[in-house]
């Protein structure tokens, strides 16, 4: 029996890799695959990752060897060779990174060889095949390249300098926004941040990231493989954290780095004292309206493992709504998600969040019907009502059905533009507010 998912809220590993290059400045990609691919999931992560663009050299420009039938018969090494040629000669980057598609690895073309000939040249190949997994495999190979290719190793490290890993360009829409917070917060505590992705990163920039005494990732279940990569390359070791929403959640996100940099307790607690009187000062302004006007909710949040349990903490430990269901799309491994639900320890809220684990979108109305009894024309039924769904864009649906006033914050999104913005930190928590009260406010 096949099994399949239905409506995916990823894309296959070239995906990834093509995202996560298009988040790098000056960085050339060459597609070696068939025709359809490069344009097609460059479109992808254009489109339904708040319309951010194509990157430095995405779209219709990217070059792409384009294989046809007489190359998947005959081998498609020539004409990779050829693409290579013509991509340096015509486009102007810091580093080319040739990533393959399924019909050429199928084939058995030898990339890493015919790359070789140009290693002088910034040139450098990844193996990302679309069966090699989801988008999540995809950045994973491309990182996992730049730590092998580009990074430097460093004897001397600089303690109060860290790595981050596992957030993935597009995939993460508000990445650019989030990792400029990240960097602003840790810098409060006298960190530097590494991030690969803000506007400001180049790289020559990457190729000190060997000096960092630290890497931190924050995803779940990605992010692991290039850190490890880095650790056994050049001694940097690593720990797990998550990208903070709010308050709560980034007051312990600068209480764990700051301990493990070794910053001056103090230092953090001054830090998440002025932001948090920040946060609290424009918060107060709204509360007398979210009071007046009724604006708690139940919430089911449908996301990645990556924004799932962040936003389930922030919006009942800090925004006081009632977590009834949140369901994750991106873990199906048994022991994954064992631990995983260990994260939802800390979510102090009287009612506890019923938690799936959820590929197909589909069955996200199934989960919400069998968490709540049914209506049999009592006089008196307690629905689940006032809801919100926080999700994708496709879930839109699923609020739809449940007469659920909707906010896409996982991706995909394509029915808002995402530029600069944040939900990461305090700051981030009051913007993600504004989303939140803002579709109520509209709807009435």
């Amino acid at each position: 029996m096949s099994t399949f998912i239905e409506r995916p809220k990823s894309s296959c590993a070239l995906g990834g890799a093509l995202t996560t290059l298009a988040g790098l400045t000056r960085v050339v990609p060459i597609v070696h695959a068939a025709g359809g691919c490069a344009a097609g999931l460059s479109g992808v992560y254009s489109g339904a990752a708040g319309y951010r663009g194509t990157g430095y050299c995405g779209g219709n420009m990217m070059p792409t060897t384009n294989i046809a039938e007489n190359n998947v018969v005959f081998g498609g090494e020539d004409r990779l060779a050829e693409q290579i040629e013509n991509t340096l000669f015509a486009m102007d980057g810091d580093l080319y990174v040739v990533v393959t598609g399924c019909q050429v690895e199928i084939i058995g073309d030898d990339v890493k060889s015919v790359v070789k000939n140009y290693s002088d040249k910034n040139v450098i190949a990844v193996s990302t095949p679309g069966f090699l997994g989801n988008t999540l495999k995809g950045y994973d190979a491309v990182v996992g390249a730049l730590v092998d290719f580009v990074i430097k190793p460093q004897e001397v490290k600089d303690a109060k300098t860290i790595n981050i890993f596992g957030v993935v360009p597009g995939h993460d829409v508000f990445y650019r926004g989030n990792l400029e917070e990240i960097r602003r917060l840790l810098g409060l505590i006298g960190v530097k941040v590494n991030t690969f992705f803000s506007i400001s990163d180049t790289i020559d920039d990457i190729r000190g990231y060997g000096s960092a005494a630290l890497s931190v990732v924050l995803a779940p279940n990605v992010g692991v493989a290039p850190a490890e990569k880095l650790k056994q390359k050049n001694g940097t070791p690593y720990i797990l954290s998550e990208i903070p929403v709010g308050p709560s959640g980034t007051a312990a996100f600068l209480r764990q780095i700051g301990q493990a940099v070794n910053a001056p307790h103090s230092l953090v607690e001054s830090v998440i004292a002025a932001e948090a009187k920040y946060y609290y000062t424009y918060l107060n302004g709204i509360v007398d309206t979210f009071s007046d006007l009724d604006f708690q909710r139940f919430a089911i949040i449908s996301a990645d493992g990556y924004y799932a349990h962040a936003l389930t903490k922030f919006i009942a430990n800090d925004l006081g709504w009632v977590p009834h269901l949140t369901t994750i799309n991106d873990i199906p491994d048994d022991d994954e998600q064992v631990l995983y639900l260990q994260r939802f320890i800390d979510i102090t809220s009287e009612t506890r969040p019923i938690i799936t684990f959820e590929q197909q979108a589909g069955q996200i109305l199934k989960h919400v019907r069998d968490s709540w009894a049914l209506n049999h024309n009592e006089k008196y039924y307690d629905a689940l009502s006032p809801a919100y769904v926080i999700g994708s864009g496709i879930d839109s649906g699923l609020a739809e059905k449940l007469g659920a006033t909707f906010l896409s914050v996982a991706f995909p999104v394509s029915n808002r533009v995402v530029m600069n913005k944040t939900i990461a930190g305090f700051r981030g928590g009051l913007t993600l507010i504004e989303d939140l009260i803002t579709q109520l406010v509209a709807s009435r």
